[in-house]
């Protein structure tokens, strides 16, 4: 019978150890977690009051707090002082561990005349091939944008670039139509950096509707109005402008032309002009980078 009560007092006696520890491994966890920080930057023109879910920081931009607890929040920009012509702002950002998460709008009076950036530092889901490398994931508002990276073309925006080397990066987004977006964007070795690029419609492209949408093409009576226009190529950060099949920023390249070249413009839509680039071969470049004589 002692035998049986002592078995039992054992057995009791490792439960509570048990229980003991995981209380102590559950308490240190949710501890761990509720210590851990990251920075939120904010910059906005003009100076805004900041919301952090609804609830005011009580410091107007330009904002750093590098004690923001981990997690996603809303986060509202209001401009202050004489600004109340520019439109407010409201968006989600995510702070993460030991990283930096930076804000930066420049308020229009509505909201496609408005521009700005969200830059996010996460780690890297699976270990880069070489050590010195990271990753930089783009999107873009509108979608479609044309993404640079040191002046080299990459790709379309939503857009991932891999095996990007450590360090400072120069970063372009560009849309006709609209103004572009160029950024100093740092590289950590093993990190993600996703960026969320709003652009401001240009108006003196004159539109057709604030939503950013295209005009109908030109008929052929305003193409025809067109045809004795002359255009010089502009410089480009690539050192060449692509000539398109259709006018569109994902159409396929049919040629590519020269800073300095002159070309009559054999029709017109808004932010495209159409070119014979050789005889024979006609194609749509960017108006960005096109000058009218």
């Amino acid at each position: 019978m002692r035998k049986n009560n002592l078995k039992g007092k054992l057995i009791l006696l490792t439960i509570l150890v048990a229980l003991f520890g995981l209380f102590l491994t559950a308490k240190f966890f949710i501890l761990d977690k509720q210590n851990e920080f990251g920075s939120l930057k904010v910059q906005s023109y003009p100076a805004s009051t900041i919301f952090l879910d609804n609830v005011a920081t009580g410091k107007p931009t330009p904002y750093r707090d590098d004690r923001i607890r981990v997690g996603e929040y809303s986060i509202k920009l209001i401009p202050v002082g004489d600004a109340t012509q520019s439109a407010s702002w409201q968006g989600r950002v995510k702070i993460n561990k030991n990283t930096l998460t930076y804000v930066n709008r420049e308020l229009g009076n509505s909201d496609v005349t408005s521009a700005g950036e969200i830059f996010m530092v996460t780690k890297m889901e699976n270990r880069p091939k070489n050590k010195n490398y990271g990753e930089l994931y783009i999107e873009t508002d509108p979608q479609g944008a044309i993404v640079f990276l040191d002046n080299d073309e990459k790709g379309i925006a939503p857009l991932l670039l891999s095996d990007i080397l450590e360090g400072t990066h120069e970063l372009k987004i560009f849309m006709p139509g609209f103004f572009p977006r160029i950024n100093k964007v740092n590289i950590d070795a093993g990190y993600r950096v996703s960026a969320m690029v709003k652009l401001a419609i240009d108006q003196s492209q004159k539109r057709a509707t604030d939503s950013g949408t295209l005009k109908q093409p030109a008929t052929a009576t305003e193409s025809a109005k067109t045809n004795q226009k002359t255009i010089i190529i502009e410089d480009t950060p690539t050192g060449f402008l692509r000539v398109r099949n259709e006018p569109s920023v994902s159409a396929s390249e049919a040629a590519q032309v020269r800073p300095g070249d002159r070309y009559s413009v054999i029709e017109e839509q808004e932010g495209w002009y159409k070119i014979e680039y050789k005889e024979g071969s006609e194609g749509w470049i960017s108006s960005e980078y096109a000058t009218a004589e």
